[in-house]
């Protein structure tokens, strides 16, 4: 016991001094911002040195109109910015990457590998590499002379559109049924040029036409599989297993098939040439 008291009468004896120290210590030999002319340190005190801003969020009435038109062009910047992703799904070629590649998920009988976010994460970077040319146009046209002051931002949306326009438009040029389909809901005449058709006809006619390819893809890539299907699940008929699941049985000889004709080059190449 008088051990244990002699040994919290030396740790006191070390800790309290520490505590009551003055507020000025011996400065080091490196000059250190803080020291005085006396060579010490200054240990500033609460609410001396660095001080954080305080940030102050107030409402009140604009003092001009040119405020109450950049408070616009900010509520209009982040709504774009909310609907950037599903501008990028509906007028790229994302969308049929991605349906492409859920068909070849299912035709496999696969449940979880490759993850969903796998096949998304494939899907945009095909797509970038894909819409480059159109990317690097709408970037060297619109959005580099706008952020030089060398174009308004109504001549920039114009220049960015274009490219975007000659893309969607490309990919139905031999078959335009779904331009002929929205213009006709419409009420508007027959087109003569790609000028005469509206963005808000075009973008409805695109994705439809992106639909309709990509499930023609996805029912040719279904059929060798359903083949395979068959074929197991008349051998394991005639073999008297009915309580055998066949989808067991013929997804490794589906894997097996497409790894042996390199399924994912074959795809990958026919689904960037779809778009040439």
């Amino acid at each position: 016991m008088r051990g244990f008291s002699l040994g919290v009468f030396l740790s006191l004896s070390l800790l309290v001094p520490a505590g009551l120290v003055a507020q000025v210590v011996p400065a080091p030999a490196v000059p250190f911002p803080g020291l005085s002319t006396e060579g010490t340190m200054e240990i500033p005190r609460p609410g001396e040195g660095l001080v954080i801003p305080f940030i102050d969020l107030s409402i009140r009435n604009p003092e001009s109109g040119r405020e109450v038109a950049f408070s616009v062009q900010l509520l209009l910047l982040l709504t774009v910015i909310t609907l950037a992703p599903s501008f990028i799904i509906l007028v790229t070629s994302f969308l049929r990457i991605s349906i492409v590649l859920d068909f070849v998920k299912r035709a496999l009988s696969l449940q979880q590998a490759p993850p969903n976010q796998v096949i998304l994460g494939i899907s945009l970077f095909l797509t970038v590499f894909i819409m480059w040319p159109t990317l690097d146009s709408v970037y060297q046209n619109s959005l580099r002379p706008l952020s030089e002051g060398t174009l308004t931002v109504q001549e920039a949306y114009r220049e960015a559109e274009t490219p975007l326009r000659l893309f969607m438009y490309n990919q139905m040029r031999t078959k335009p049924d779904n331009i002929r389909l929205f213009m006709a809901m419409r009420g508007l005449p027959r087109p003569e040029t790609l000028a005469d058709v509206p963005t808000y006809v075009l973008i409805p006619a695109f994705i439809l036409n992106e639909l309709t390819v990509a499930f023609k893809i996805g029912i040719m890539i279904f059929i060798p599989f359903i083949v395979i299907d068959m074929v197991v699940a008349s051998a394991l008929m005639s073999m008297g297993m009915i309580m055998l699941p066949p989808v067991m049985i013929s997804m490794p000889f589906k894997l097996i098939l497409f790894i042996l004709v390199d399924g994912w080059g074959l795809l990958t190449d026919q689904l960037v040439r779809s778009f040439v």
